[in-house]
């Protein structure tokens, strides 16, 4: 569905490197976690599939086209294969939960409004909402909005559907319905489904291949059971939130003593 071939990434010329050299390949019908630890580079990656930006070199391919090649109108037409489930949920404050659903159909549809209404009111049951149809965003917890949001995403059954830190602000038993229904749907879509979070259990429970990113690069990758067993270093301080190890806490910057105009000896 989507192969990331040796990608470079920076912000500007003269700012450091984001992605380095990345390959990655998401297939079809699996769940593919990307985690890292903050400012690694995996929303990123999001962005560069949604062509939101453009790669300095290298080739990011979804369904075979290239996406930093493609005119606007490709482009477009591209996204609407595409389902996008935003940090936080991001939905129109000022529409109810219905037309927030309804939204991208009546976009990139012609639909009746009544076959509308169908679709609206499926995509809503299949998250468990059928019922909050009336409901303003403000009415709604943030677990239920990330559930409508949801909903939204796969409104037009895309084939690719990206999640950016699905699970972050839940409670647990909103996690818990989360993470089921993220593969529930990929499963009765026939979609893949691209995860970018930093919930270990949640990810591991419903990942079919996992990737790590450190410093630009592919810092290790395998399915959940592999990296369960790995020794490496790096998978070790994420699995074991180790506050010590291979990914450094501080930003890389001037040192202390500079900062504050101290001498060094």
């Amino acid at each position: 569905m989507v192969s990331i071939r040796d990608v470079n990434f920076a912000y500007a010329p003269e700012e450091r490197q984001i992605l380095s050299g990345l390959n990655m390949e998401f297939k079809r019908g699996q769940v593919v976690a990307v985690m890292g630890g903050s400012g690694c580079g995996k929303t990123t990656i999001l962005r560069l599939i949604g062509g939101q930006y453009s790669a300095q070199s290298g080739q990011v391919l979804f369904e075979g086209q290239d996406i930093g090649k493609m005119t606007s109108a490709q482009l477009m037409n591209a996204r609407r294969r595409m389902g996008m489930l935003f940090q936080f949920g991001a939905l129109f404050t000022d529409l109810s939960v219905y037309e927030n659903v309804a939204f991208p159909l009546r976009e990139h549809t012609d639909l009746t409004e009544e076959l509308l209404r169908s679709l609206v009111l499926m995509k809503l049951n299949a998250v468990g909402l059928r019922g909050a149809r009336d409901l303003m965003p403000a009415q709604i917890s943030g677990g239920m909005a990330r559930r409508v949001a949801l909903a939204r995403a796969i409104a037009l059954d895309p084939p690719l559907i990206m999640y950016d830190e699905p699970f972050a602000g839940l409670d647990p038993i909103s996690l818990g319905i989360t993470a089921r229904l993220i593969r529930d749907l990929n499963n009765a879509l026939g979609a893949t489904s691209l995860l970018v979070t930093h919930d270990v259990e949640e990810t591991f429970a419903i990942a079919d291949y996992v990737y790590f990113i450190a410093n630009g690069r592919i810092g290790a990758e395998g399915t959940p059971e592999e990296l369960s067993r790995s020794t490496d270093p790096f998978v070790r301080q994420f699995l074991d939130a180790s506050p010590d190890g291979p990914v450094p806490f501080n930003y890389p910057g001037p040192i202390l003593a500079q900062d504050f105009g101290l001498r060094t000896s």
